[in-house]
């Protein structure tokens, strides 16, 4: 019987191959693992607002907690709790209640580094985040900058709310592989 060879032969050995290629050649990259705990400083009202809901459900009240709120954020993130503390960067992005128990809400979010050591570089964040958890855990889903080829999760811990001032610091670790 003599061998055939068609297009999708060589479209399969081309394929093999590459993958086979790029499977060699990102193992062979080392990665970093950087452990980073920031606070944003989160603000619902008044003149310093860096949260604010943008859309939801017509004739129900746009809250976090109200299936289909979609909530933009740009909130400074700190070194330390306190809202005089060193900035690092923006926590710039949004998330939407979605659950219709508004429990849970999903998020989406750029870590966005101003600071010294990785300026211009950022994280982005991506998950289901349980709102009424002590700890809520999202995944970290790429990077640029000093963090390229991200991957990783972090956790958002509610660490201080004024109600009166519409003011939340909440902790906020990464652990993070990078090239």
């Amino acid at each position: 019987m003599a061998l055939q060879f068609n297009y999708h032969s060589l479209l399969l050995v081309v394929v093999l191959a590459t993958t086979t290629f790029l499977d060699i050649a990102t193992s062979s990259i080392e990665l970093k693992e950087t452990k980073l705990s920031l606070y944003f400083q989160d603000f619902s009202a008044g003149p310093n607002t860096s949260a604010v809901p943008i859309a939801g459900i017509a004739g129900k009240l746009w809250r976090f907690d109200q299936f289909g709120t979609v909530i933009v954020t740009d909130d400074r993130l700190t070194v330390a709790p306190s809202p005089k503390s060193a900035t690092v960067g923006r926590g710039q992005g949004l998330a939407v209640t979605s659950s219709l128990d508004g429990r849970n809400a999903h998020v989406l979010l750029s870590i966005v580094f101003t600071n010294k050591r990785y300026n211009g570089s950022t994280l982005e964040i991506q998950g289901n985040s349980r709102q009424f958890e002590a700890v809520r855990e999202v995944s970290v889903v790429s990077g640029t900058g000093k963090f390229r080829f991200a991957r990783g999760y972090a956790t958002f811990e509610t660490y201080s709310v004024e109600s009166t001032n519409a003011y939340a610091v909440i902790r906020f670790n990464i652990t993070v592989q990078h090239k």
